[in-house]
């Protein structure tokens, strides 16, 4: 896919960097991203992808702008209150970059409808707020063969990985699933929601950064991506760690039992 004289001196610092340059610029504007969530997390994801080139930015979310949301979701500004978050992260994506398409989904993302939406993207972006849509979108990643990068955000503390368990790994082993990593949902109750326990606002700025990164890193193919590893940030110590983790044989998607079904 070719770049027009335009988009060559917008993306002229990629173009000249190692590991991107012109064809990781193309691969940009061929690739078709979805954002789970225009809040917090897909608030810097949307913009930093839109930024970079990415040529289709789907973006799922049912939400509305409330006064609330401005500490942290700065794809918003004050007059989008009560707009639908998927037009007001439209036109601020228009204002960033209007050589990207944005295809708006204004509905709750659920098993039902995941299969049939992930399909239409390359690669999934999950910053949604709560583990129902967390194991929603991870499971039906996997069943559709699509890359997920997923984040999450405490009140101080963050973490993000990469999925791609229908691939193995270079030990032969499946690559894990978010089931390998979380096998079961937290208790209902036991983990606050944001709106009773707050969050770090610049926080949700560096997380979805993040996820920009790894997406970009998946679509362009420079550099160590994410899989089986995640990067846990706690910012009241301003510590960043790495874990490592593998694939669960009795994971219900690609474990043992499920390959032997």
């Amino acid at each position: 896919m070719s770049l027009s004289p335009e988009e060559i001196e917008r993306y002229a610092r990629h173009i000249v960097l190692h590991g991107v340059g012109g064809p990781g610029q193309q691969k940009l504007k061929a690739a078709r991203v979805l954002s789970v969530g225009a809040g917090g997390l897909g608030s810097p994801f949307i913009q930093y992808l839109a930024a970079a080139g990415v040529g289709t930015i789907g973006i799922v979310d049912n939400d509305t702008v409330s006064l609330s949301n401005l500490q942290r979701q700065v794809l918003h500004g004050t007059p989008d209150i009560g707009r639908l978050k998927v037009d007001s992260a439209g036109d601020a994506v228009a204002r960033v970059n209007p050589h990207v398409q944005i295809v708006k989904h204004p509905f709750r993302l659920d098993a039902a409808n995941a299969p049939a939406l992930l399909a239409d993207y390359d690669v999934i972006g999950d910053g949604s707020d709560n583990f129902e849509t967390r194991y929603v979108v991870s499971d039906a990643c996997f069943h559709a063969r699509r890359p997920l990068v997923t984040a999450a955000v405490g009140e101080y503390d963050g973490s993000i990985t990469t999925l791609r368990p229908f691939e193995a790994g270079e030990n032969g082993k499946p690559n894990p699933t978010y089931r390998c990593l979380f096998p079961e949902p937290p208790p209902a109750g036991s983990i606050p929601a944001c709106s009773e326990a707050g969050v770090l606002g610049a926080l949700t700025g560096v997380v979805g950064a993040m996820m920009a990164l790894e997406v970009i890193r998946e679509i362009t193919g420079f550099g160590e991506n994410l899989v089986g590893r995640i990067l846990l940030m706690d910012t009241r110590a301003m510590r960043f760690e790495t874990m490592n983790y593998s694939w669960d044989p009795q994971n219900p998607l690609n474990g043992e039992a499920a390959s032997s079904a």
